[in-house]
């Protein structure tokens, strides 16, 4: 099973912001660190695009089964299908998730507390990092 580790943040909500994606083998072996400055915007957005990044990576990799993990409980959750989506601006986001998951197959959420999770939030600064810079 292939371990998906996600998160995003925003200096300022909103403010400048960048995501992380951090994706391990059953092994513990780093399959794929991945980031990306997002400019202007807030962290459940930049939380959205690193969880889009880890489903994508495992898409392109024709992954069929994939563990998902983040510290972020409300995407966990809307992901679970738990929570409604109520943000206009998450709506596209979480339906471009949602059709990952269902071109992936086999994928499971879970929340983590933010200690399990300092790979992808590393990687989420290393995003925020490097908005201004081209």
């Amino acid at each position: 099973m292939i371990t998906a580790y996600f998160d995003g943040g925003s200096r300022g909500n909103p403010g400048l912001a960048g995501w992380g994606a951090y994706i391990v083998d059953d092994d513990g072996t780093v399959l794929a660190e991945l980031s990306g400055a997002l400019g202007v915007a807030t962290n459940n957005v930049a939380e959205y695009h690193g969880l889009i990044a880890a489903l994508q990576w495992a898409a392109d990799h024709e992954v069929t089964a994939l563990a998902v993990k983040g510290d972020s409980l409300l995407l966990i959750e809307q992901m679970r299908g738990n929570y409604k989506v109520k943000n206009e601006g998450l709506k596209p986001l979480h339906m471009k998730a949602r059709m990952l998951v269902m071109q992936i197959g086999n994928v499971s959420f879970a929340h983590v507390p933010r200690e399990r999770n300092k790979d992808a939030d590393r990687l989420s600064n290393v995003g925020m990092d490097a908005n201004g810079r081209s």
